[in-house]
């Protein structure tokens, strides 16, 4: 018996050793892990690459890193450097661009469906009536989440209209670019369209429905649309001197998103200064009042996790069950473009690349960006104020797909030995 009793200590002993010393190998990879992500942002913005950044991961319950660098505003209009720039905190609000698409859009069609006042096979054509036409009566609210409706990419609806109800009519009297269902084009129209039957449905402007569902629920107290209106001025990341880029957009053809018959200068509403607090997206602010299904809504990293943990939970807060496990689970159900429901799937992505199955994602134009790894229990927001150098001398804003590779890939090989 005493032998079997030592021979039993002994077992556990061996076993704690054994745990022990992964514990110590766990945390020395992680300590590298964050390490080299400090110095790939701190290289970034001492290069005068991006003003600033701010960072937030989070692993099994716990956050290992929530860290700022550099400036909130770096620049002003002429690109002439401020006397201080503003510097870039953990709490600073930012313009989550494309963010919007999947924080509040995606996530109100997921409570819609969740207490069964829409399906995600609903023809568009049910909910708006320019919809239900020879030619579109067979998208689906599923089309327009997985950008496979066939609309068009991108379209200069300010040029046409400076408030949602016109842009909402003008998007339904355009012809579809390609047949329903056969491609994936990413389209700012088709979320815009998802705002436009989430108000339909729900009664509620899109604002006040996100607020009242999503963001009030889930203590997101910093995330809102046109966040100067509402009294937040300060401690924001400011994005683009104007709106250069959409305007290169409708000038330069070569880009492909010029609109054939239209005079370019018959409309000159464009801002001449640096944006801070107003959404960047032109089409969200000209011709939707700063609120749309695509782009519009202002957060902080803390209140990005509120949701993101939501998610990674299979809905459930607390105790409470937010939206239902069955209905989170359908809307990460890859499709034939390797997609899910609003949430970017495919692993051939470069801010995703050869992820564990189930992982998941957003980019937003401005810089921001959410990657989700269920299978590693961890969650990567990042956040980057891009658009306040300016364009580069090509016309186009500093690519950050290698910079989020690179921290995908450290992640990646940090947990996967």
């Amino acid at each position: 018996m005493r032998k079997k009793l030592l021979f039993i200590l002994f077992l556990l002993c061996f076993i704690t050793g054994i745990l022990k010393s992964q514990s110590i190998s766990h945390k020395k990879n992680e300590t590298k892990l964050l390490t080299e992500i400090d110095s790939i942002l701190n290289s970034q913005v001492a290069n005068d690459q991006i003003p600033g950044a701010v960072i937030q991961i989070k692993k099994d319950g716990k956050i290992i890193y929530h860290h700022a660098y550099g400036y909130a505003q770096k620049y002003d209009f002429h690109h002439h450097l401020l006397n201080p720039p503003a510097p870039m905190n953990t709490a600073t609000l930012f313009d989550m661009a494309s963010l919007t698409k999947v924080i509040g859009t995606t996530t109100s069609i997921m409570l819609l469906v969740d207490r069964g006042l829409i399906k995600v096979d609903d023809p568009v054509g049910k909910y708006i009536k320019s919809f239900d036409t020879p030619e579109k009566k067979e998208i689906t609210i599923r089309n327009l989440l997985t950008h496979t409706a066939g609309l068009i990419e991108w379209y200069p609806l300010f040029y046409f209209s400076s408030n949602k109800e016109t842009t909402y009519k003008v998007i339904g009297a355009l012809p579809l670019k390609y047949p329903v269902g056969v491609k994936r084009s990413y389209s700012d129209l088709g979320f815009i369209l998802l705002g436009e039957i989430i108000e339909k449905v729900s009664g509620l402007s899109l604002d006040q429905f996100e607020k009242q569902n999503i963001f009030v629920p889930l203590g997101m107290q910093h995330t809102t649309y046109n966040p100067l209106k509402h009294g937040r001025t300060t401690n924001i990341a400011a994005t683009s001197p104007g709106n250069p880029y959409e305007h290169r957009m409708v000038y330069d053809s070569s880009l492909g998103f010029s609109v054939k018959g239209l005079d370019p200068t018959s409309w000159n509403g464009w801002r001449n200064y640096v944006l801070k607090g107003e959404v960047n997206d032109g089409n969200a602010w000209y011709a939707n009042g700063g609120i749309a299904g695509s782009a519009g809504l202002f957060s902080t990293v803390d209140d990005m996790q509120q949701l993101v943990d939501m998610l990674m939970h299979k809905g459930k807060v607390g105790n409470k069950q937010f939206i239902s496990a069955n209905v989170i689970a359908s809307f990460f159900v890859k499709d034939k473009f390797n997609n899910g429901l609003g949430w970017m799937m495919d692993t051939t992505d470069s801010f995703i690349k050869d992820g564990p199955v189930g992982t998941f994602g957003h980019l937003g134009f401005t810089g921001t960006s959410i990657v989700v790894i269920p299978q590693y229990n961890l969650s990567v927001i990042l956040l980057i104020n891009r658009q306040n150098m300016g364009l580069l001398n090509n016309g186009d804003y500093y690519n950050l797909n290698p910079v989020r590779k690179q921290i995908f890939e450290a992640i990646l090989k940090c947990y996967q030995q």
